[in-house]
């Protein structure tokens, strides 16, 4: 992998902030497109997954991450398509510890669905990760297989079990899809706060064209708040985790829930966040199209003055927001969520 010079953080640059004046402290990387589960809302049945060879080599992606945080980023989470099907990956972890250690990145972080938890969850812990999110959205298991189209729920539980066990911190990401887990929210909540777990609701977004319409899976946020606070007593809580979400307390369980809400209540303007593809292509922007290539420009030499001024040049171009309407017949971006990264 890396050399022992090449371990050593260099100097911290300028930071990046784009045109409306937001500071961009957050990057999530996707390692891979590819993923051993095919969820109705994420993917179509019959993936085409890229060739191997477009992807950026795990020490292509280390070296960008490493741009990135010399110039501010604080978190990095590593996504994919299932970012533990990815071979060696541990070794990235590994070698981006060094920021933790170094004191030049705040968190280390990952998204899963859980399937390969149980054989790398310690692994994790001992790299320097300290919470993970794991994508859940049911805890039926033909409703499971249902959703993923091929997923053993016993698998994700027990890779959450070992997960726990090896003293990570564990947030239940859900759709909430109409007609499919509407009945399963209140259960699935009172499981995670049972468990210490926190969990957070997400509006089905439109990315990548799916078998099913995404106008029969959408089930808006607002409408499922109403109905928890006809059950539970909701109190709004100023934090953030870096992320979109919008959290409350839920009294009578003392855990906390999250809403991600792209579509009945964005969270655009405190955007501080850019996403990198397996390929090297950065988008600014989850419902945009424009991407900038940083994969070429780290190619042409081995110093990273043209990777840096790509970046910069990326980030002066990163909008206000995104326009995603569900009702469209066509989605928002022809990408899948997985090419993009979760």
């Amino acid at each position: 992998m890396l050399s022992a010079t090449d371990l050593m953080s260099p100097p911290a640059a300028p930071i990046l902030m784009d045109p409306f004046g937001r500071h961009v402290t957050y990057l999530r990387v996707s390692v891979t497109d590819r993923c051993d589960l095919r969820c109705v809302y994420c993917m179509s049945e019959t993936m085409q997954f890229l060739p191997k060879r477009e992807l950026l080599t795990l020490e292509e992606l280390d070296r960008v991450c490493s741009a990135f945080v010399r110039h501010g980023v604080r978190k990095l989470r590593i996504t994919g398509g299932e970012p533990l099907v990815r071979r060696d990956l541990m070794e990235l972890f590994r070698s981006l510890s060094r920021h933790l250690e170094a004191g030049s990145l705040d968190e280390l972080t990952l998204t899963t669905n859980g399937t390969l938890l149980d054989r790398f969850a310690a692994d994790l812990a001992a790299r320097g990760v300290r919470r993970i999110n794991v994508s859940l959205d049911t805890l039926d298991p033909g409703r499971f297989r249902e959703v993923t189209r091929r997923g053993d729920l016993a698998q994700v539980l027990r890779g959450i079990d070992a997960a726990q066990r090896a003293g990570l911190r564990v947030k239940i990401n859900a759709v909430a899809l109409k007609g499919v887990n509407e009945d399963e929210i209140v259960p699935m909540i009172e499981w995670a706060h049972g468990r210490s777990m926190d969990m957070t609701l997400i509006e089905v977004m439109p990315l990548g064209d799916i078998e099913p319409g995404r106008v029969d899976q959408f089930l808006p946020l607002s409408v499922v708040r109403e109905r928890l606070a006809s059950r539970f007593t909701l109190t709004d809580l100023p934090e953030r985790s870096g992320g979109p979400a919008r959290y409350v307390r839920i009294e009578e369980t003392g855990g906390k829930l999250g809403f991600i809400t792209p579509l009945t209540h964005n969270f655009c303007e405190g955007c501080n966040r850019v996403r990198l593809t397996c390929t090297g292509q950065l988008f600014m922007c989850l419902g945009q199209e424009d991407a900038a290539d940083l994969r070429a420009p780290m190619r042409m030499s081995e110093g990273d003055e043209k990777l840096e001024a790509a970046i910069a040049d990326a980030i002066s171009r990163k909008p206000r927001g995104h326009d995603f309407v569900i009702e469209r017949a066509a989605p928002a971006v022809a990408r899948h969520m997985s090419v993009t990264g979760g």
